[in-house]
């Protein structure tokens, strides 16, 4: 048996939705790279492009769509578009951190809205897109959510998104629940704090960096390509028995 094999994805087609940068976007390049070809999707059409141009430039086949994932008209005439469908990474997301008394309802539905609700009617056109193929229970198909650490623990100032991550902690495992005799697996992926340009700005702030880095068992942040080894690897014929579970990228955060 060739296990190294069983980790390609040749043939296979992905969507992942806010690929136009940090997590998006380099799962979009490892998917690629594992031989899936992917479709980008994201409401700056010019950082999707760009990253689509550099997958093929790399030899992989990748697809931009500029699409804002609130919208779900907008959504489902995209992933009509789409002629098959095997791997959804429903990435999207946003956090607006501050004290629980302070939240407005703005905030609360801003958050709400793109977390919950955008990852949860994505999944559903997805979803429905792969149960419309013939071979489905042979060619298998995946639903990745993104989450987060915080979708495991709770943190201050973090009241809204928190709750936003076990939700959909919650709805992974009902949906895999709902998809497994259809050969559909679904699993949440949830990293720690990131190295990222996005994040460097808050780690700047020493007493910011410390709360972090101790809780931390390893001592280090994440990186973005150790997220993106697990996107590859979920679709995977690799994984092929699991399913309804989170994949928690976190250094030992949430083992404590």
């Amino acid at each position: 048996m060739n296990i190294a094999a069983k980790f390609r994805l040749d043939g296979r087609v992905a969507l992942v939705t806010g690929a136009g940068r940090g997590i998006g976007r380099s799962a979009a390049v490892a998917l690629a790279q594992a031989g899936a070809e992917v479709w980008l999707l994201a409401r700056t059409g010019s950082e999707i492009e760009q990253a689509a141009a550099e997958i093929r430039v790399a030899g992989g086949s990748a697809r931009a769509v500029a699409c804002d994932v609130t919208d779900s008209a907008a959504v489902n005439r995209v992933v009509s578009a789409v002629p098959v469908l095997d791997v959804l990474v429903n990435n999207a997301g946003m956090n607006i951190p501050e004290p629980f008394v302070a939240v407005s309802e703005a905030n609360l539905d801003r958050v709400l809205d793109l977390n919950v609700r955008a990852m949860f009617l994505v999944a559903q056109a997805a979803v429905r897109k792969m149960l419309a193929a013939p071979d489905r229970k042979t060619r298998g198909g995946a639903v990745i959510n993104i989450t987060s650490q915080m979708g495991h623990v709770g943190a201050p100032t973090r009241t809204v998104y928190c709750l936003t991550k076990h939700a959909v902690e919650g709805f992974t495992k009902a949906l895999a629940v709902e998809l497994a005799a259809h050969n559909i697996r679904v699993i949440s992926i949830a990293p720690t704090f990131l190295d990222t340009p996005m994040t460097k700005p808050m780690f700047a702030r020493p007493e910011f960096a410390k709360w972090v880095l101790d809780r931390i068992p390893m001592g280090r942040l994440g990186q973005l390509d150790e997220v993106a080894a697990a996107v590859v690897f979920v679709p995977s014929d690799a994984a092929s028995l699991m399913t309804g579970t989170s994949l928690v990228i976190d250094g030992g955060w949430t083992a404590q």
